[in-house]
Order: structure tokens, then C-alpha cells, then sequence
């Protein structure tokens, strides 16, 4: 039977997929992930993923999930029944992005996390999400949650990232293509660039949003996952059959 896996971003976990898992079918036993937390590379956490979760698989990644969900497609095209990729990117690291991450590095180590984290808001978010305060503790209560080991270790395996572009047109399930609008972290020519690549891929933008639209957008993401869901091809055969 086939699975729903649901990817966080970088430090994220289930949290971040709340409004989601709320509303996605329960016939897809929508599962969180945290593979992202145990391996130290993008391709290791794609193994893991896929020797945990035998059989058909939907994979649903935010910004880092969507990086790694591309790598289990690539690693097991033959499993992937549909990709969704939120907020992502298929490039591999720019010398200039690395810089900041080795910066922010330093200061995870020296224990000024919260720091960069509370820096980092206005670039995750919406500037009309960043003003909202309940929002955007959730987002900082469950990144800092992760801790200064962990941001240093996903960050270092998003610097070591492949490139994914160069898989992408051998893909054969449909893709779904979804970036806020005001994405600063992974602004919306990335998605543009995945969803030119891809074959089966739809491309969506929300207005409004910036790097964490599940949390920014939650309905309007919900709706564009639920219309998408419905036209994969297994869901469709198990409507008819059902």
C-alpha cells in the first residue's frame, strides 16, 4: 500500500506539518520523518528513508525534505508514486551560501543560535508572517529545540548537497511545485528551474508567502496538496476499485 511521507526543513520536525497532517487522507498513513536528524548526508537519509518505509511511496518535502526527497526519487525511481517539493531547490551549494553557512556555523558552536535564528526570521517568513509572534515562536521553539549539533550537522549536509537538476528529467511520477511568492531563502526561480526540469511537474505560487508556507499558508497548501493527491494515479485506481 502506498505511504505519504512528509519531510521537514532544516532543524524542522512534525510541527511544521501540523496543518497538514491534519487534513491528508488517513488511507495514506501520512508519516513525519525525522531521517534528517539521524544521517549525516543527503544520501544517506535518503537510504534510511527508503529501507524504513518498504513499498510505493508519495514523498512531500519542505525546503531541506525537498532536496532529500529528490535523492530517494533518484535512488528509487521505480518506488515514487508522486513528488511533492515546497519551498526547495535542485541546485547544489553556491560558494557564496556556504560562506554564510560556515559563519552561522561558528556561531551555532558558540552557542548564539537563538541569535542567528531570530535574525533569520525576516528571511523565513512573509513580512507579514514575521509579525506574528505565536507563529513565529513556533517556528523558533522547534528549531532551537533541535539544538546547535544538529543545525551544524544539517547544515553541513545541505553544503555537501548533489546536484539534483541533473536527474530530474529521468523522473516518471508527477511532481507538484509549490514556492511562496516572497521566498528569500529559496526564491521562486528555483522552483521554476525544478518544474521546467521535471517532466509530469505542476507549478504553483503562493502569494504572500515566504520560506515556511506550511505554516504561512497553511489552507492554500493544504488545497493545492489534497487537488493534487486526488489526481495521482494510485489514488484514482483505489477510488475506482474502492
Amino acid at each position: 500500500m502506498t505511504q505519504l511521507i512528509l519531510l521537514p526543513g532544516l532543524a524542522s520536525d512534525h510541527v511544521m506539518w501540523q496543518a497538514q497532517l491534519a487534513a491528508l487522507p488517513a488511507q495514506l498513513r501520512p508519516h513525519v520523518t525525522d531521517v534528517h536528524a539521524r544521517c549525516d548526508t543527503i544520501e544517506a537519509m535518503a537510504r534510511t528513508l527508503l529501507e524504513e518505509h518498504p513499498g510505493d511511496l508519495i514523498l512531500c518535502g519542505a525546503s531541506m525534505g525537498g532536496i532529500v526527497a529528490m535523492q530517494v526519487a533518484h535512488q528509487a525511481p521505480g518506488r515514487i508514486r508522486g513528488l511533492a517539493l515546497l519551498g526547495s531547490s535542485a541546485r547544489p551549494e553556491t560558494d557564496e551560501i556556504r560562506a554564510l553557512r560556515e559563519a552561522a556555523i561558528g556561531l551555532f558552536a558558540d552557542g548564539r543560535a537563538a541569535e542567528v535564528l531570530r535574525a533569520n526570521v525576516p528571511l523565513a517568513f512573509h513580512a507579514s508572517h514575521a509579525a506574528d509572534q505565536a507563529l513565529v515562536q513556533r517556528y523558533l521553539d522547534f528549531v532551537m529545540h533541535a539544538g546547535a549539533e544538529q543545525l551544524i550537522r544539517q547544515n553541513r549536509a545541505i553544503m555537501a548537497r548533489p546536484d539534483a537538476r541533473a536527474h530530474l528529467p529521468a523522473l516518471r511520477c508527477p511532481v507538484l511545485v509549490v514556492c511562496g511568492d516572497a521566498d528569500q531563502l529559496t526564491p521562486p526561480e528555483c522552483s521554476r528551474e525544478i518544474a521546467a526540469l521535471a517532466p509530469q511537474a505542476q507549478l504553483e505560487m503562493i502569494e504572500q508567502c515566504g520560506h515556511m508556507l506550511t505554516m504561512e499558508q497553511p489552507e492554500r497548501v493544504n488545497t493545492l496538496l489534497l487537488q493534487w493527491l486526488e489526481r495521482l494515479p494510485p489514488l484514482a485506481a483505489t477510488t475506482t476499485t474502492g
